[in-house]
């Protein structure tokens, strides 16, 4: 749903350098906006009116507790995988040992996997991404996060970590599953989400089989994904 009220306000508030509740509360008490702030806000309008996606403008995008660093070649991750972060996170809690262990197949910005490395902190998490451009913003945010429970690898979910089949006790993803020949009616997910998150082969299974395939080698029998 479009909201634009909001987000002029958080563009108005990056070009601030402040927080939203901070800008709202410079409103209430008249403050004005110098001639750079202003310039740098009318641009950042300009670029949000041509649907450049707002988290690509601010370089933010928030996720459960977490506020990851997002641009061009990763996919900004959805309001939406913040429950599959929760059901990962339900499964891992409900682990019966000291250090359970968990695996982010095509990880992203790391979104699923730092929100399990720091919600779940007594955990250990892999998180593997095959994209070079993406894998970048995943190092970033892991390195910005502090978590010292995490290990990111560059690589592909559909034969990854091999050293670990049979011990692990989650499989997380949020893999791609749009078929080939299908086009986004979203402008923004259509012209700035990398297509590799996105397609998923012909009938926009091919990822998916793949990752069941390797879930199921990975996991430790009985285990969920």
């Amino acid at each position: 749903m479009p909201t634009p009220e909001v987000d002029a306000e958080l563009l108005l508030a990056h070009a601030l350098g402040v927080s939203r509740g901070q800008l709202q509360a410079r409103a209430v008490t008249g403050a004005t906006v110098a001639e750079r702030e202003r310039a740098a806000f009318l641009t950042a309008l300009e670029r949000r009116a041509a649907r450049e996606p707002l988290q690509h403008i601010t370089g933010l995008a928030p996720f459960r507790s977490l506020e990851l660093a997002v641009g061009p070649g990763v996919f900004v991750p959805r309001p939406e995988t913040e429950f599959v972060a929760q059901l990962a996170i339900d499964a891992l809690l409900a682990v019966p040992t000291a250090q359970p262990l968990a695996v982010d197949l095509g990880t992203g910005s790391g979104a699923i996997a730092l929100a399990l490395a720091t919600e779940v902190p007594h955990a250990q998490v892999v998180a593997v991404e095959r994209s070079p451009e993406a894998h970048v913003w995943a190092e970033r945010n892991v390195r910005a996060s502090g978590a010292d429970n995490i290990r990111l690898v560059l690589g592909d979910l559909a034969d990854a970590l091999p050293e670990l089949d049979g011990t692990v006790d989650v499989v997380a993803s949020n893999p791609p599953y749009i078929p080939d020949e299908a086009i986004p009616r979203d402008v923004e997910v259509r012209l700035h989400d990398p297509a590799a998150a996105l397609y998923g082969g012909p009938d926009g299974l091919d990822v998916v089989r793949a990752l069941s395939r390797r879930a199921r080698a990975l996991l430790r029998p009985g285990e969920r994904s």
